[in-house]
């Protein structure tokens, strides 16, 4: 999936190896497309700046350190052009400077090259092509209740015909919504772009890194905040919607949501990459969502925790590749997840262990409602992590998280020295291994997908990762073989799982599951052999090192929404594993 992620917190744009801006969601996440040929050519509108004649062979790459994108043209004869695409992001005035804004620079590099640029936006997905109106130096499309604006020095005769130009000199491209560019434009241009490069740049400097690896976590960090939607402290599962997550499946969601599950495991990987602000931020967030909620928490919320994610197919627009359905909205809000009450407790928890955060001992009551869900779903059958539409069963996963929360909460309670709370929260941590130990197959070695299940789950590898079953166990390491036997598509690529899930077979390799995979070797001191399947998944990145959510077992290609920060987050966690920090050492 050759496609490169640029954003500022603010909105996210998908470029393919083309410069051409396939997805973009405007004014914020989960709004409608503006630019969406990703899923559908013809009605998707289009955003491209292309050489106009002859054959141009394209690289492309970010900026060292950056999520500031370059792509060069270049033809046999020497004709040569390049694109830079950014999102401005920057601090301004004690506040981050992040408009709804991308900005194209178009630079001659050697020779006189054609190019064309074509704008022709739409709204409501696809539904809605708004009229464009030219004024002096912008051409301007209105939408109910917006403005979007392309401001150029390029002449908007040639861009609304689509003709060819000349490019002799340096062209500014920047498209807005809402706010529009007034200020001279090559010289704020320019400004922005050093400055947001100069962000990034300082930004990195301040990411903690394992010894190993550390490029790849470089850039995974950077898809990683681009993914967190500033103005709420939410992080998001991917950038898109409805990409397959093989062909022919039909398994095709919305991800441009913020799944509880997905929290804890994100906050890790931010605690190790050293990102405070943000971890605060999705901390904020996280209680937010769990105050409001009061009782039941659902497995995933809106950007801005709206509880409601209505699912609509939208049959108008052809999909990926022509892979049906497209949907908006995530019928999965709807399901019972009880894993999350577990990770919810274990979310949260830096506001009472992390001595940088303010004292939150007032809110233990919190913590005690979500205590008091895990005591009443210990034993009650949901749809599990991988959010199956067959039979609720008791999964082993939501086990596992319920044992993980109780351990935090228990952890909470001493530090706090509520004695009353710390009593419920070991009872609960003794009944939740209790279970689990029921969906031990002794036949076969593993922890099977559900209490008296049978199956075998990529998903409780993360028992080893989260410490149930730590090194020198004598169930671990049969555990990680046993799992890998069952799951295998090849060393390091994993299926989640094999059995029935009430939609059909599944097909792909998870990409996840082979960093969860690594990372368990690592913990139970497998080094070298998680050295070299990390250095096996990284082939399987794209070409500016970016991972989706699913790999064709057959092809390697990517499928699944993407970016997907679920595989980056794992990425992240397994790279430390194999290389930890000093402070790392020893911590699950």
């Amino acid at each position: 999936m050759k496609l490169a992620l640029i954003g500022n917190c603010s909105y996210q744009a998908l470029l393919d190896d083309r410069a051409r801006v396939v997805w973009m969601c405007l004014p914020r996440f989960d709004s409608s497309f503006v630019f969406g040929s990703l899923l559908d050519e013809s009605r998707g509108g289009r955003f491209e700046i292309e050489p106009a004649r002859g054959d141009f062979a394209v690289t492309q790459s970010y900026l060292p350190n950056t999520n500031v994108l370059r792509s060069e043209f270049r033809s046999k004869d020497g004709t040569a052009f390049e694109i830079v695409d950014f999102a401005p992001r920057f601090k301004q005035y004690e506040r981050y400077f992040k408009p709804t804004m991308l900005v194209r620079r178009i630079r001659p590099l050697s020779g006189e090259p054609l190019v064309r640029i074509i704008c022709n936006p739409v709204y409501d997905y696809g539904r809605k092509i708004p009229d464009a109106y030219q004024a002096s130096n912008h051409i301007q499309w209105l939408l109910p209740g917006h403005q979007l604006r392309l401001t150029t020095n390029v002449p908007l005769s040639y861009i609304r015909a689509e003709r060819e130009l000349v490019l002799e000199k340096d062209a500014y491209v920047v498209l807005t919504w809402g706010t529009p560019l007034e200020a001279p434009l090559a010289q704020t241009a320019e400004m922005f772009l050093d400055n947001t490069r100069r962000y990034w740049e300082a930004w990195v400097k301040h990411t903690a890194l394992p010894g190993r690896f550390q490029r790849e976590v470089i850039r995974s960090a950077l898809a990683l905040k681009l993914h967190q939607y500033e103005d709420t402290g939410a992080i998001t599962a991917a950038a898109t919607t409805s990409i397959p997550e093989h062909a022919g499946s039909g398994r095709c969601w919305d991800y441009r949501y913020c799944w509880l599950r997905d929290a804890y495991f994100t906050l890790r990987a931010m605690r190790r990459i050293g990102h405070f602000e943000e971890m605060e931020a999705f901390v904020s967030f996280l209680k937010n969502t769990a105050e409001a909620a009061q009782e039941r928490l659902q497995p995933v919320y809106s950007i801005d925790g709206q509880a409601e994610l209505t699912e609509i197919e939208l049959e108008h627009l052809a999909g990926y590749r022509g892979e049906k359905p497209v949907r908006i909205g995530n019928a999965a809000y709807a399901q019972e997840q009880h894993d999350v009450y577990g990770e919810m407790i274990a979310a949260i928890a830096p506001l009472y262990l992390d001595v940088r955060f303010d004292d939150h001992a007032h809110s233990l009551p919190l913590v005690s409602r979500l205590l008091a869900r895990i005591e009443a779903t210990l034993e009650s059958p949901d749809a599990g992590l991988w959010e199956v539409r067959a039979e609720p069963r008791v999964h082993s996963f939501s086990v596992l998280m319920h044992w993980v929360g109780a351990e935090v909460a228990a952890r909470i309670a001493d530090l706090c020295q509520d004695a009353e709370l710390l009593a419920r929260a070991r009872s609960l941590s003794t009944r939740a291994r209790a279970l689990l130990e029921r969906s031990f197959r002794a036949d076969r070695g593993f922890y099977a997908d559900a209490v008296d299940g049978k199956n075998a789950d990529a998903a409780l590898l993360m028992m080893i990762n989260l410490g149930f079953l730590p090194k020198g166990h004598p169930h671990a390491e049969g555990h990680l073989r046993g799992l890998a036997k069952e799951l295998f598509v090849r060393p390091p690529l994993l299926h989640r799982y094999r059995h029935f899930d009430g939609i059909g077979e599944t097909h792909s390799a998870f990409t996840v599951c082979g960093f969860w995979y690594i990372e368990a070797l690592a913990r139970l001191g497998h080094i070298a052999e998680a050295e070299r399947g990390f250095e096996n998944m990284l082939l399987h990145a794209n070409h500016v090192g970016l991972f989706s959510e699913d790999l064709d077992p057959v092809t390697g290609e990517q499928w699944g929404n993407f970016p997907q920060t679920y595989s980056h987050v794992g990425l992240i966690n397994a790279a430390f594993a194999i290389s930890p920090l000093p402070n790392e050492v020893g911590d699950p």
